[in-house]
């Protein structure tokens, strides 16, 4: 299967996420040329997360949440996050004023 151009985007915009920050599906999508393809990214991380290496774990909703369900990656996903130095406050949410990557700015 030939990845299109939108794809090979979200693959290389999810590889420039950096330790200790997160990034939301729309807003992947937004960087890779299509702000309206949130689900589309989710099918990228679904098919192409583990063989292309991808830090999966930094992608989370625009809530600041993990979308995982528990017992489905979700503690998998929270655990690595944390262990990158990202918090989450009392309802599992995290600051995305202070965690959000935003690629125009040197972080």
């Amino acid at each position: 299967m030939t990845k299109s151009n939108f794809t090979k985007e979200v693959i290389e915009c999810i590889r420039e996420i950096p330790v200790g920050y997160v990034s939301t599906y729309g807003g992947i999508a937004e960087l890779a040329g299509n702000p309206r393809a949130a689900r589309q990214v989710v099918r990228v991380l679904h098919t192409y997360g583990e063989k292309e290496k991808l830090p999966w774990h930094r992608v989370i909703n625009k809530q600041g949440k993990i979308s995982l369900k528990p017992m489905q990656g979700y503690e998998q996903q929270h655990e690595l996050l944390e262990n990158e130095g990202v918090v989450f406050d009392e309802n599992d949410q995290i600051d995305l004023n202070r965690f959000l990557w935003k690629p125009d700015n040197e972080i």
